[in-house]
């Protein structure tokens, strides 16, 4: 027998078959006829149903006895589930519904994510809800809405990527983050299109780019404003796409006239020669796209960096037409959806915001409630951990989806915040380090074992489906959420853990906003293979490239946003005199708890490491696998220098996929972005030494 949906990991959400074999073991194969991979999968794709029966998997739940002290020890559901709401009654009763948090993740189905902004909203009455997704993904989002009026990863599907002439990639390396995506590139090239690849590192995306410009960490908006530069004034700008489809080009104008070549060849390190070359390659083709990924985004000014590229690409008249665009390589595997229907701090199912009135009023006539008991924005999510166990801070935290020990910013005090709570409880798979300092740990489905839907990078929604039953005892997060709803009194506004009862409610709350899903089935998504939002009713079609007639603004107009470079938070100087950027590696996934399980990944790369110039290298005494020190402000971390004599020699690269000392959060800055509060993991100040 065989089951098709998709794999867990990536945003990408190949198609795949899950073939049942002898024993009950589930299998993959693959799916040649999914539109998006075509039957491509990578390493961790192929590998990923070892983890369905993995020997530390989670059958029961578990609650630590005696204390803070104490030890884990399995209960049953009543048991775990009766203590988490008593718990959550006592914090609240004694300091108020605020002083409960939630912290919810990318990987989450619509399903999931939706019901967990309505438990917090509804059942806990709490503002404090956000996930990982706002270490990922949210400074792009904030920059499309501002630019275009909505926020979809990419506006146009992934087969328009091989079909544009010119395509600037910034801080992305798909090849190893998500390599079936490669075959949109590889055939973008093959057919004389130029690929361009602005990163610090000669990724192997970079390896096989058309031009590699190889720039200084946290110097996007330079390079952005000094391409603009080069394009007004070599001739290349689409003056009438500006004039009929566009606002406030004159005050970009007057900024970009200021970054000359020499002076952003000082800055970002990238010749005055190439700057020209890119210019002319992406401003000279007919049609041409341009996407950034984390490594512009996840800065303290990733806002800016994304609208100073958006900048380009409307100036360039390369976007809301066919084979062009602004687009974003988006990471976790619903990063896009997680975001939509209310996991962040300040939105409703439907990109709604819960500031707005009107927006309150159609969500809560859904949910049955009085619009007037929802609460307001609540803090975003590093504010939120930062909050934790102190005054005025949550003094409960439930974590979904999310292993924050690992994955936050400023790793070392995110574990003490965790520690200082009154109680924190964690669902997951396997006993992460996160689950590993609960005091309630509540066991959860696989991918494989649910039903539910997921938004890919395109927009394109689509289903999971469950190929065999989970194990006894283990619970889906929707049947979690449901029972503690009902110990908390709201049980009859949580009527159904189902998940297709839950997307019915879902279409109706999203119906009307930005990613409005009120036409979009079960039914199809299946006959469609995937529907792409927006799509208002059952009779209409999908939206598969979005902005061709108008863009999502009042007036239907994009708008330009004027950034000027500022440098990053932390700078390097004599203490710590080089550049740290962090990042994945093809073999593993997010914080590692899964990967990190799974034989065939682990043994490709075992130990975390940083890439070191060898020239770099040299200077401080180091030989290539030797152990090292990495210290920034914030800690230091233990890990193996692998030579690399493709990156910069000013700067050390770090994958943040390892636990324990060799935690690459342990350094990272958790200074916000003043507008998407996405702390700066690409860039800091950091120190190496032997030993």
């Amino acid at each position: 027998m065989s089951t098709p949906t998709h794999c867990p990991y990536c945003a990408m959400q190949c198609g795949m078959n899950l073939v049942a074999g002898g024993g009950g073991l589930l299998t993959v194969a693959p799916r040649p006829d999914f539109p998006t991979n075509k039957g491509g999968l990578c390493q961790k794709g192929w590998t990923s149903t070892e983890l369905l029966s993995h020997p530390d998997r989670l059958t029961t739940p578990l609650m630590r006895l005696g204390g803070k002290g104490g030890t884990l020890r399995p209960v049953s559901w009543d048991e775990a589930l009766d203590r988490v709401a008593y718990e959550i009654t006592a914090v609240q009763t004694q300091h108020g519904r605020d002083a409960v948090g939630v912290f919810g993740g990318g990987g989450l189905t619509n399903e999931k994510a939706y019901l967990l902004g309505k438990f917090a909203r509804v059942a806990l009455r709490t503002p404090h809800i956000d996930y990982n997704g706002r270490f990922c993904m949210a400074s792009e989002a904030a920059a499309g809405i501002k630019a275009f009026g909505v926020d979809r990863g990419l506006p146009f599907p992934l087969e328009d990527i091989a079909a544009t002439e010119a395509i600037l990639l910034i801080g992305g390396n798909p090849a190893e983050t998500m390599p079936p995506i490669m075959q949109y590139f590889d055939r973008q090239r093959q057919t004389g299109g130029a690929l361009i690849v602005a990163d610090p590192r000669k990724t192997a995306t970079a390896q096989a780019a058309t031009l590699h410009l190889q720039l200084t960490p946290g110097t996007d908006a330079a390079l952005a404003n000094g391409l603009l530069h080069i394009a007004a004034s070599d001739g290349l700008l689409d003056h009438d796409f500006i004039t009929a489809r566009t606002n406030g080009y004159e005050a970009v104008r007057r900024i970009v006239a200021s970054y000359w070549p020499d002076r952003v060849e000082r800055i970002t390190g990238v010749p005055t020669a190439q700057l020209t070359k890119a210019a002319h390659l992406l401003g000279e083709a007919a049609t041409g796209m341009v996407l950034t990924a984390r490594g512009a985004g996840q800065q303290s000014k990733g806002v800016d960096n994304t609208l100073a590229f958006i900048n380009l690409a409307l100036a360039l008249g390369k976007a809301g037409r066919p084979r062009c665009g602004y687009g974003c390589i988006t990471g976790q595997g619903n990063g896009q959806g997680g975001r939509e229907h209310g996991q962040k701090a300040d939105q409703l199912p439907g990109y709604r915001k819960i500031a707005d009135p009107q927006h309150r009023a159609h969500v809560a006539a859904v949910w049955g409630v009085n619009p007037d008991d929802l609460p307001g924005p609540g803090r975003s999510a590093y504010e939120l951990l930062d909050s934790l166990g102190t005054d005025g801070g949550a003094r409960a935290l439930l974590v979904f989806a999310s292993n924050l020990v690992v994955s936050a910013p400023r790793a070392g005090h995110v574990e003490q915040r965790l520690d200082a709570l009154d109680f924190l409880a964690v669902a997951d798979i396997f006993l992460s380090e996160t689950a590993q300092r609960a005091d309630v740990v509540l066991p959860i489905t696989q991918w494989a074992e649910e039903e539910g839907t997921m938004t890919n990078l395109e927009g394109r929604v689509l289903r999971r489906r469950r190929a065999q039953a989970p194990p006894p005892g283990v619970w889906s997060d929707t049947q979690i959420l449901t029972a503690l709803a009902g110990r908390l009194g709201a049980g009859r506004l949580f009527p159904s853990s189902e998940p297709r009862v839950i997307f019915d409610e879902l279409r109706l709350a999203s119906a009307g906003g930005a990613a409005d899903y009120a036409g979009i089935t079960y039914e199809r998504i299946e006959s469609e293979d995937g529907v792409f939002w927006p799509c208002p009713s059952e009779d209409r079609p999908g939206t598969p490239r979005l902005f061709l007639d108008r863009f999502a603004t009042e007036d239907g107009r994009a708008t330009f946003h004027p950034v000027h470079h500022r440098s990053a938070a932390e700078e390097p100087d004599d203490e710590y005199p080089l550049y740290l950027t962090t990042g994945r590696v093809m073999n593993h996934y997010q914080s590692g708890a899964q990967t990190r399980r799974v034989k065939a990944l682990r043994d490709a790369v075992p130990e975390a490491y940083v890439e070191i110039h060898p020239a770099l290298a040299r200077r401080f005494g180091i030989a290539d696998g030797d152990p090292v020190t990495l210290t920034t402000r914030r800690g230091s971390a233990q890990v193996l220098a692998r030579f690399t004599p493709t990156i910069r020699q000013d700067t050390l690269f770090v994958p943040f996929h390892w636990a324990g000392v060799a935690r690459a959060n342990l350094l990272t800055n958790p200074a916000l972005d003043p507008t998407s509060r996405m702390p700066e993991f690409k860039v800091c100040a950091v120190r190496v030494e032997k030993g």
